[in-house]
């Protein structure tokens, strides 16, 4: 009797064919579509969920199917782009490249110029083929893997706020709201869910609707937020969480293009503003079995038992994850009283307050809406926080806190490192990441992000001069 046995080799020579064959018709058909092409957008995402990549002929896309070459330092950057050595990912290597192929489906087009531009997203490969597993994409899918193995699949949605600025800053040198478009008036005051607001941005807000559509994106209309300037976009449920945080990186940059065009900035800095609510990135998330069920509900649409399971490990892992859920310095000035933000790991229904929330629903709907993470995080590192979380709970016999009922600000629970030194910390003393993210992925981030705080703990501020010249 012959045996077929299945080697790395030969499982990733089928993988790079199909994979070929794919995106070969991919190609055809979008340009097809989009038959004045000239330039494709090739991009990678970094570990801070910045698009890093280059533009190559339409010519070159032919050459694509095989790969294209990034180094592994692309994956261990700091915010500003700059390799951090003690990653291990740089010099000591020897800065090597690695091959990064398509991801399918996401060749698009541009928001700056759909016409005549393209855009793909890449994936970056290992040496042997496998994909690299410093790449927070990778890293994603690889706990989503672990549930689906257990029979479970997640179903998600992306909620994004963020602000409009104007170019300009104010007499004092801060940010500042943009006036209405053709109009020197200036929106100062807070307006949730103001639909005179939309309609003074309707242009920046339609275009995005328009793009969003043109790139496959399936993004619901904006809602004005709390505060001047402020937006949320809402993303549609989908039981593809990579594509999921794809389109929200994706609905980040074409956002970024179209203020560009209409002469503003936006932002989805953490807190842009000292006096106004931060900006968030929500997710919400349901479970189903092998027979499509919402496994969140029992059979009256209550929390069923792995509910309580999945709320257990996200609470638990939760302190220990905010150095993904809030990756810099500005995001721990989101977490405020006030401010429409949980400052402790919590849950309850129908209630703002906590930082998992059960929303009102029927059985089929029933699920958590995950509220802690700032919109500057890097969306895969938030969707693997959470998967984490609930993989643990699923795995281990935990403890579940009473629901929160009333105000949860002014409860006591399990508290979050409220500084982003705290919150590394918490993050290298919890094992468990090692286990669930990666053991490398976990060593490259700790080595960013601590370098990233060092360099901005030697900055002499203007507060500081302004306090301490004269009164120190």
């Amino acid at each position: 009797m012959q045996t077929n046995i299945v080697t790395v080799e030969n499982f990733v020579q089928h993988n790079e064919e199909r994979r070929s064959t794919t995106f070969q018709r991919e190609v055809n058909h979008y340009l097809e579509r989009y038959p004045l092409t000239q330039h494709i957008d090739v991009l990678l995402t970094d570990l801070n969920g910045g698009f890093r990549g280059k533009r190559i002929p339409v010519a070159g896309l032919n050459k694509l199917e095989k790969g294209c070459y990034f180094p592994a330092s692309v994956f261990a950057m700091d915010i500003l782009g700059n390799v951090v050595e003690e990653s291990g990912l740089g010099q000591e290597l020897g800065e090597p490249d690695r091959v990064c192929v398509p991801v399918p489906g996401t060749l698009t087009p541009s928001a700056s110029d759909p016409e005549y531009i393209a855009q793909v997203q890449l994936t970056m490969l290992d040496e042997d083929g496998t994909p690299f597993d410093v790449e927070p994409r990778n890293v994603l899918n690889r706990i989503w893997q672990r549930l689906r193995q257990r029979g479970l699949s997640p179903v998600v949605a992306v909620e994004l706020e963020f602000y409009l600025i104007d170019r300009q800053r104010d007499a004092e040198g801060y940010l500042q709201p943009p006036c209405a478009p053709g109009t020197q008036e200036r929106n100062t005051q807070s307006q949730v869910y103001s639909v005179d607001n939309l309609n003074h941005f309707a242009d920046v807000l339609s275009e995005i609707d328009e793009l969003a559509r043109l790139q496959g994106i399936p993004a619901d209309g904006a809602v004005a937020e709390a505060s001047p300037g402020q937006f949320e976009v809402n993303l549609h449920h989908t039981g593809d969480v990579l594509q999921a945080c794809d389109h929200a990186l994706a609905l980040k940059r074409l956002i970024r293009t179209v203020a560009e065009k209409h002469e503003m900035q936006a932002t989805f800095m953490a807190k842009p503003y000292e006096e106004h609510a931060g900006s968030g990135m929500h997710i919400h998330i349901s479970m189903l079995d092998a027979d499509g069920e919402n496994v969140f509900a029992d059979e009256q649409g209550e929390d069923s038992a792995l509910l309580k399971q999945a709320l257990a490990g996200m609470i638990a892992l939760m302190p220990s994850s905010m150095a993904l859920l809030a990756p810099n310095v500005n995001a721990y000035r989101r977490f405020q009283p006030g401010m429409y933000v949980p400052t402790q790991a919590s849950w309850g229904h129908n209630n703002r307050t906590v930082a998992l929330r059960i929303p009102c629903g029927d059985r089929d709907s029933h699920r958590v809406e995950y509220r802690v993470a700032g919109a500057d995080a890097n969306p895969y590192l938030v969707m693997a926080a959470l998967l984490a979380g609930i993989v643990y709970g699923l795995e281990n016999p935990l403890p579940l806190p009473e629901p929160v009922t009333g105000n949860g600000l002014e409860q006591e629970g399990l508290p979050f490192p409220i500084r982003q030194s705290d919150a590394l910390s918490a993050f290298a003393q919890q094992p468990l990441w090692k286990t669930l993210l990666g053991e490398r992925f976990s060593h490259v981030y700790l080595a960013c992000k601590n370098d990233e705080l060092l360099q901005f703990e030697r900055l002499i501020t203007e507060t500081e001069i302004e306090w301490m010249l004269k009164n120190a």
